[in-house]
Formats: structure tokens, C-alpha cells, sequence
């Protein structure tokens, strides 16, 4: 949750590759809105005094910060939505030796805008929240994996740091409690394999960044072998909101099972591309028109509601769909990442897919054989249809191929690969096949 006035879901203060539609309201935050000075008088570590008991009140316990958490029904906003509070629970607290607490912030999900906004224009918020996070695990130690794409981002998070450190807000014994933390930023190379947590965790150790096998699960053996709690820069961001409002008001401002706010970056064709902060539960329909509709007045055909790696809902169905994870998966995708791709009518599935097919191709790390060699096959099968030299038995090829990669892989990448395959298949096969018998597009508009 960004947490400020200046990014409500209006439709007029957009964020438009990485700039405010509004160059008043982006001179501001660029200018010095997202340092600690602007973040304390929004209200900015009062959630920190209070679980510490710095604001006169008796502070919170380790349990009771992890009871509002759990209340608030936040869901992991990196892609998986696994409830914040649980994970928090698995963290052994009476584990005599290092343990670690992970930000997650190597966002390189195709479509995907978010984290990096948050890190740009609010990057306290997710101190505020990491530190929270490990006062309720017993953690001392921290790391903010930042995308190596990314490097303002990072810089800005530096510079948040160093104004936290010397505020008091991190170190030992935090504003003069027993509690004491240090964090840090580490700047990644911009690989995608690495936004899944384990490798991202052999990345941090140095070592080249290809997932581990689960068991065991990072709460267990994650950093340096040490137990280790892993979450998204979003899922940090809300935290400090939470503790200072509630976790049931936080809830009210969802749904059941999918608290709060969430950040979604919409893009393709539409008219206002961007990041939008809306409640989690509101009709996709209101998010398309907040970006303005499908751009040129053109038809709805599909959209990708949750990041390339997420099987793709023709319209009829989108519209009917509502921005949370529940309604999501009922439609027959995901809620991802939030990074919702809008295709109009103009666009060509065969070659939409065959872009896709590519990007998981080249970011596969090559530790496993169905997602190392298969991968390539998806891209060569789709690349051979979308070029006027597909077979006929090409289109159950695919599928089969797609259907072995899935689920039999030590990471999601191979179901990221497979899954967006499958779906274009079977929501839109006329085309596949009008590509292989006539040699061209269904769609000759398709630019």
C-alpha cells in the first residue's frame, strides 16, 4: 500500500512509465515527498513506535503483531497470495542461532510496474514494514533483493536506509528498546529466474541463481541455511497501515480472504496505461474504465490479468470478474503479480503467444530438462505457426509438450511457460489453425 494521497485510483494522477501524467504532483514526490521528513509527517513509523511502545501506549507483543496481520487477510502480493500472517507463523522464533527476513523485490514479471514505484516514490514504507516484520519474528538481520534492472530504484532505497539509520529507526536497540535491526539493499543483475524466492536466496549467497528443490522450505533452510521469511516489497508496504489502523479495517477495505488495497499495472491497449491502487474486489470492469477503456474506442478480445506467466480470459469472461484472487482463479487464471495486459481486437494470439513463448525460452535457467529443452520447443512450434510452416499436428503437440513441462519442474518457471500456452490454445485454436491452413493471421489489422 503506497500510503499516499497522490496515487488514489482517479484516473488522473497516472503512473506512466515510471512518470505522473500530472507534472506538479510528480515534481513533488520526485522532488522530496519520499524522504523521511514527508514519510513521519504522513504518519510514517508511528506503527513502529507503537508495537515498540514509544508512543506512550504499551506496545504490542511478537504474537500480537502477528494476530493483526492474520486479521487483515493480506495475501502475498508478489504472484503466489499466500496470507502474510500465516507465513509469519512458520518462522521457528525460539531458534537459537541467525535468522533472516527477505524483500522480494526483483520484479521482472512481463507487464509488471509496481514494486519498483513503490521503492521510487515511497521506499520508507517498506522499512517501516520489514522492520515490523522482524520484530514479530525475532529477526536481526535483513536483505531488500532489488531487480538489476531497476538501479534508481535502488539508489533511492539506499538513500531511505541511510536516512533510517541515522534517525534510529535501524540499528541496535531501536528508539531505545531491546529490539534491534539491520537492513540491507542488494543490487541484483536483472535475471527473471531470480524472483523465485529460493533462487533468489542462492543468488544473495553469491552462488549462480537456479532454485533449489522443497523441501525444505525457506522457513526452515533459506539464507545461508539460517531460517528465512521471504515476502513481496507490496505485502511489506501495507504492514505499517495495518498495524496502525488494524487489521480488520484493513480487511473492510477488501473482501473476505483478500484484504486492503492492491496495486495493479495495466497496460497494453488501453488509454492510460499504468499503476492504479484500487480495493481488492472491484469489478475489472471499473479498473478498465479508470485507465481510460480500451484504447481507440476498439473491442475487448483477452486480457492477461495477473502477468505474462498467467492464462490469458477472453473478455466476456474479464468482464464479469472482479480484482481479487478468488474470482480470478474461478475465471480459470491468477491474480500473479497484478499486471493486468489488455489486448483488443487488432491483436493476433499466435503472435502475442509466440512473444511470450520466447521470454520464458531465454529467462530459463537450464537446471531442469522439461523446462530447459521444452521451452525451446513451445517457442520453435508457435514461432513455425505464427511464420506460415505450421503442420496440423502442431496445435496437439503444443499442448502435449505444455502439459509435460507443468508441474514436473523444481521451480513455477516451467509452469509459466506451459500454463499461458495451454490457455491461448484453448480459448483461441480457430486462429492457431486458420495460421496453419492459410499460412496468415485471422486478424489482418493486426499491427
Amino acid at each position: 500500500m503506497l500510503d499516499l494521497s497522490q496515487f488514489q485510483a482517479t484516473g488522473k494522477e497516472t503512473v506512466f512509465h515510471g512518470r505522473h501524467i500530472n507534472p506538479q504532483i510528480y515534481a513533488g514526490i520526485d522532488g522530496n515527498n519520499w524522504g523521511l521528513k514527508d514519510y513521519e509527517a504522513r504518519g510514517g513509523y508511528a506503527a513502529l513506535r507503537k508495537i515498540l511502545g514509544r508512543d506512550g501506549g504499551e506496545g504490542m507483543s511478537q504474537d500480537q503483531v502477528i494476530a493483526e496481520v492474520k486479521a487483515s487477510a493480506l495475501r502475498g502480493r508478489g504472484g503466489a497470495g499466500f496470507p502474510t500472517g500465516l507465513k509469519w507463523s512458520f518462522m521457528p522464533r525460539a531458534f537459537p542461532g541467525q535468522k533472516y527476513l527477505v524483500c522480494n523485490s526483483d520484479e521482472g514479471e512481463p507487464g509488471t510496474a509496481k514494486d519498483r514505484e513503490i521503492l521510487r516514490f515511497n521506499p520508507h514504507t517498506v522499512i517501516e514494514g520489514m522492520a515490523i516484520a522482524a520484530y514479530a519474528m525475532g529477526i536481526t538481520v535483513g536483505y531488500n533483493y532489488i531487480h538489476g534492472e531497476i538501479f534508481e530504484a535502488y539508489e533511492r532505497f539506499e538513500a531511505a536506509l541511510d536516512e533510517a539509520r541515522a534517525a534510529g529507526y535501524l540499528g541496535d536497540h531501536i528508539m531505545g528498546s531491546n529490539f534491534s535491526f539491520q537492513l540491507h539493499a542488494f543490487h541484483g543483475f536483472g535475471a527473471y529466474i531470480c524472483g523465485e524466492e529460493t533462487a533468489l536466496l542462492e543468488s544473495l549467497e553469491g552462488k549462480k541463481g537456479q532454485p533449489r528443490f522443497k523441501p525444505p522450505f525457506p522457513a526452515s533452510f533459506g539464507l545461508y541455511g539460517k531460517p528465512t521469511t521471504i515476502n513481496n516489497t507490496e505485502t511489506f508496504a501495507a504492514v505499517p497501515w495495518i498495524i496502525r489502523n488494524g487489521g480488520e479495517a484493513f480487511l473492510a477495505a477488501g473482501k473476505p480472504n483478500n484484504g486492503g488495497t492492491k496495486l495493479f499495472t495495466i497496460s497494453g491497449d488501453v488509454e492510460r496505461p499504468g499503476n492504479y491502487e484500487i480495493p481488492m474486489g472491484t469489478p475489472f470492469a471499473t479498473l478498465l474504465e479508470l485507465a481510460g477503456g480500451v484504447r481507440g474506442g476498439k473491442k475487448l478480445k483477452a486480457v492477461i490479468p495477473g502477468g505474462s506467466s498467467s492464462p490469458v480470459i477472453p473478455a466476456d469472461t474479464m468482464m464479469a470478474c472482479t480484482m481479487d484472487y478468488d474470482s480470478i482463479a474461478k475465471a480459470g487464471s491468477m491474480l500473479g503479480s497484478g499486471a493486468v495486459i489488455v489486448m483488443d481486437e487488432t491483436r493476433c494470439m499466435v503472435k502475442s503467444l509466440q512473444r511470450l513463448s520466447y521470454f520464458y525460452m531465454h529467462e530459463s535457467c537450464g537446471q531442469c530438462t522439461p523446462c530447459r529443452e521444452g521451452t525451446g520447443w513451445l517457442w520453435r512450434m508457435v514461432d513455425r505457426i505464427e511464420n506460415g510452416h505450421g503442420r496440423p499436428e502442431d496445435i496437439e503437440m503444443l499442448d502435449n509438450v505444455a502439459e509435460n513441462i507443468q508441474g514436473r519442474t523444481i521451480c513455477a518457471l516451467g509452469d509459466a511457460a506451459a500454463m499461458p500456452v495451454r490457455a491461448f490454445i484453448k480459448h483461441y485454436r480457430d486462429e492457431f489453425v486458420h495460421h496453419i491452413e492459410h499460412k496468415t493471421c485471422v486478424v489482418p489489422a493486426y499491427i
